[in-house]
């Protein structure tokens, strides 16, 4: 058990779907029962009125019924619940019930029953007024210092009845008692003044109406506090400002009925409401309190949004506290230290503070956030704290520890057995580190919350969806994509997101679920078109949905979809010459294209076709032949990006087809030399256009300066009073704001050009992963690293590009798994990225890195593999280049031996080494 917890004594919930507030709560012997015992009075925002007497049989208990001593429906929103001498002629307590529109004041009272439970209660209404303005808060207490004083008689009966014969005799008897002192006693009774929404002040005398007042400058109704001691008025305005207004001059200013100005009232016979003092605390106030100390010393206390403040009566600040936390309700009451105060402070963290002036003394946790807190005494047990939440959470609570009667119990002393610990501490060392060297960590498995699968729909929209786009004649079709989730548990804002590689466009890609149902199925589809002219990286989206569980945890879950071929290209005449081509070897004879793209070739009566033509739908033509001799495929393209899809189709569709057939043993292999040279180039392109684009964004940022500056200068010539010539600066103005929007203009086509780069680069990118991992036979692991370190960006920025992001990846890898010396593991890399001067360092260490894969080096992410590996590997190694010379040798020896057949970025003069490698790649 928590020591700073609030010990529950007592505690209900009250009604369903009710609201309470801050003036809802008030503890007094409401009922005039003389025991000294506290009833509690809640009054709710739905109208209705409880009285309870708590008697738990043990603490903690909750509500019993014998507790609710009277619920009572007054059909009206209760605003406040006071209990005061409200009624003339007598010093009994009654209830005053503040509603929107109406005052009105009851009288408690029971009727015992044989046993507890059938004592009744009930109340009666001894008046009420009806209000003109709609109603905010109340105070009460004695306005004037007013007292009626009561003088105690005893006449006899045939005295009294005399009283009633003559009237003379009457008045006689008047003054005989007017010079007799008999005994006499003062009656206290208490007034009540109510705020309106408006600002206005209504001062009621008990069953009548007094006067009503608007105080001046008021916009939005504040707290309100009548101090006796000084008999003034406090409340906060919304200027944030703490005024006093003295009863007096409240209720001899001019009346709130007149407050045009008439004739009598400038003669003077009204006077004007003026302000006794006011403070300026700069912040809303959510309560005030007035604490008497003695009949001669009283502090006001006002709870702000951030500050406790304490005043004394003539506004000057005695302390003031910064609060740590939002506060919601507080209470100050008389400490039994001399001359100082505490205070409860409840926040919206559910915590209670206690506070001696400003020193915290204890906080205690509670189950839900106050706005009201009172304390009273109830069944005999004093100083019981009562709060009350804004749902309606009653509780009754004191403040403390609880003894503890657990002992615990004695643990039998042994000796340890050290040689058996470390025996156990090996075997667990060992344990983990076989799980390191696997690279993956055991996973349990669980049953999913929920299941997401995606189906594409095998043929195109009959009306396609395809909206702006910009492919000139070309029909855009558009192919409709569904989306399922079926969940076990019940799930509320699930939101699924779609994401294609562009310039394939959704027309939806965020869904939102607001609540699901267990075993319930929902379904989304959304269409899937081509909007730019240039192709995309990948035909591959993907569906993530994020959810919570009902155990708060947050989740994530990935559907990965293929899109179709044809979506992006159609059948074409095959072309004969091209550019750039591609040779797939394989170990198992050649399959019919027909029967591989059966929507890209026309049956013919050889069913054995060799060869398909593609138009992507951008332009570009890509030719697939099929070897009828050799186990050989070609793929041959003007484009060297667009050979991508085509191929990483082709063995797609080759794997299914023999997938289907049941042959397990088919793979793909390249052995041909890796196209760099071809990819370097369009890494210098995409490179070419960021270096313009960063220019073009620092020309456009001084012409803005320079557009900016002119305008100044008009605008100075313009308001000077004495005219005076241009001298061309409209000229200069004109000119500049057309190189301005000529700029802008060349700022959005570079980025246009660089987004369609970008889009190319990551096709080569995939194409050169996927040859190296033909030509090296890498694992499914391995190749994942190479995309992790090529294709790092889903978007390209001028913050964070490409190039540096890859050459940091690919240096950590030849300095960690690819490392052939201990030297190398040592170096470290730079902690920021920054954009390069050239692309230079990147295809070298690109060139190296497929250097030290030809010679046996091992993808890993182990730490075990950062070791220098003992290995037979044609040729040797080298390490990485520790300068600009040693890399240059090394580029020159690597490019002899893996790229003879291919040019490089410089002709090197002298003739190239003859390379163990070099027989294998002819």
């Amino acid at each position: 058990m928590s020591l700073f917890k609030a010990r529950d004594w007592w505690s209900t919930v009250l009604g369903e779907k009710e609201e309470f507030d801050q003036g809802c709560l008030c503890l007094a012997d409401v009922d005039n029962s003389g025991n000294g015992q506290d009833k509690i009075i809640v009054g709710s925002f739905m109208g209705y009125l409880r009285i309870f007497n708590p008697h738990p049989v043990k603490m903690g208990d909750g509500a019993q019924p014998e507790d609710l001593l009277l619920e009572v429906h007054l059909r009206e929103p209760i605003l406040q619940v006071e209990v005061g001498k409200f009624v003339s002629g007598t010093e009994m307590l009654h209830l005053a019930v503040l509603h929107s529109r109406k005052l009105c004041v009851y009288a408690v009272s029971g009727t015992l029953g044989n046993v507890e439970h059938g004592n009744q209660y009930q109340i009666t209404l001894m008046y009420e007024h009806h209000l003109q303005r709609t109603a905010c808060s109340m105070t009460y207490g004695p306005f004037g210092g007013v007292k009626v004083v009561q003088r105690r008689c005893h006449v006899t009966k045939q005295f009294v009845n005399t009283m009633c014969l003559d009237q003379d005799y009457l008045l006689q008897l008047s003054s005989w008692l007017l010079k007799t002192k008999f005994p006499y006693n003062e009656i206290c009774r208490d007034l009540i003044c109510i705020q309106s929404v408006d600002g206005m002040l209504m001062v009621f005398e008990q069953e009548s109406f007094a006067f009503g007042r608007f105080l001046p400058g008021s916009l939005l109704p504040g707290p309100l506090v009548y101090s006796p001691r000084t008999d003034s008025f406090i409340t906060v305005s919304s200027c944030r400002q703490v005024e006093s207004y003295k009863y007096q001059v409240l209720a001899f200013a001019t009346d709130a009925d007149k407050r045009q100005e008439t004739e009598q009232q400038k003669l003077g016979s009204g006077k004007r409401l003026i302000v006794d003092w006011t403070l300026n605390i700069g912040e809303q106030a959510l309560d005030i309190c007035i604490v008497s100390f003695s009949p001669s010393a009283s502090s006001l206390f006002v709870l702000g949004e951030r500050n406790l403040f304490c005043l004394k009566d003539n506004g000057q600040i005695r302390f003031m506290k910064k609060l740590d936390c939002s506060p919601s309700c507080f209470l100050p009451y008389c400490s039994v230290s001399e001359g100082t105060v505490n205070t409860l402070i409840g926040n919206h963290s559910s915590m209670l503070q206690i506070y001696q002036d400003v020193t915290l003394k204890w906080a205690t946790q509670l189950p839900h956030v106050p706005v009201a807190v009172r304390v009273g005494s109830l069944h005999d047990l004093k100083g019981v704290v009562v709060t009350l939440s804004d749902e309606g959470h009653l509780q009754c609570s004191y403040l403390g520890t609880d003894p503890s009667l657990f002992q615990a119990p004695v643990i039998e002393s042994r000796e340890l057995n050290y040689d058996e610990l470390d025996v156990e501490m090996k075997e667990l060392q060992k344990f983990i580190k076989d799980f390191k060297s696997q690279g993956v960590w055991p996973t349990t498995e669980k049953e999913d919350d929920l299941e997401v699968s995606v189906t594409v729909s095998p043929n195109f929209d009959s009306v396609s969806q395809a909206t702006d786009v910009e492919l000139g004649t070309d029909l855009v079709p558009s192919i409709t994509v569904k989306v399922m989730l079926q969940n076990r548990v019940v799930l509320q804002k699930a939101k699924l997101s779609i994401y294609v590689q562009p310039p394939l466009v959704l027309t939806c890609d965020q869904f939102t679920f607001e609540f699901m149902e267990p075993e319930m199925t929902s379904t989304v589809s959304f269409s899937v078109y081509l909007r730019r002219s240039y192709t995309p990286s990948e035909l591959e989206g993907n569906a993530i949905v994020s959810y919570t569980r009902p155990t708060g945890i947050p989740r994530v879950i990935q559907c990965r979809f293929r899109l179709p071929l044809k979506l992006v290209c159609l059948p074409d005449q095959p072309s004969k010459t091209a550019s750039h081509k591609l040779t797939i070897d394989t170990n198992k004879s050649p399959v019919s294209l027909l029967s591989l793209f059966p929507g890209f070739a026309n049956q013919t009566e050889d069913d054995q076709v060799n060869v398909l033509g593609f138009r992507f739908l951008g332009g570009s033509h890509v030719t697939l032949l099929a070897s009828k001799t050799s186990q050989r495929y070609r793929i041959q393209s003007e484009q060297f990006e667009d050979l991508w899809l085509i191929t990483n189709e082709l063995i797609l569709r080759l794997q299914e087809h023999f997938e289907k057939q049941g042959t397990k043993d088919f793979t793909c292999s390249f052995s041909g030399s890796l196209p760099l040279q071809e990819y370097f180039e369009l890494i210098d392109q995409h490179f070419e256009l960021r270096i313009n684009g960063e220019k073009l964004e620092e020309l456009l940022a001084e012409r803005a300066v320079q557009f900016r500056a002119i305008q100044r200068r008009l605008l100075t010539r313009f308001k000077d009073k004495t005219p005076a010539p241009l001298q061309h600066l409209d000229t200069l103005l004109d000119g500049t704001y057309k190189q301005v929007i000529a700029l802008a203009d060349t700022v959005e086509e570079n980025q246009d050009n660089l987004l369609q780069s970008f889009a190319r680069l990551k096709s080569a990118t995939h194409l050169v992963i996927l040859l190296i991992g033909l030509w090296q036979k890498l694992s499914a692991e391995q190749i994942a690293i190479l995309e992790a370190a090529f294709l790092p960006l889903q978007e390209d920025t001028q913050e964070l590009g490409w190039e540096e992001t890859v050459d940091a990846a690919v240096a950590h890898l030849l300095k960690t798994c690819l490392s052939k010396s201990s030297k190398e593991q040592a170096l470290n890399l730079s902690s920021q990225l920054s954009i390069p001067r050239d692309t230079s360092r990147l295809k070298k260490h690109i060139t190296l890195l497929c250097d030290r894969l030809a010679k046996g080096g091992r993808l890993c992410l182990s730490t075990d593999t950062a070791a220098p590996q003992t290995m037979v590997m044609p040729g040797g190694c080298a390490p990485i280049p520790e300068s600009d010379q040693e890399e240059k040798a090394v580029e020159q020896a690597c490019s002899a031996e893996l790229f003879a057949n291919h040019r490089l970025l410089r002709q090197e003069s002298a003739a190239p080494e003859v390379s163990a490698l070099q027989g294998v790649f002819e």
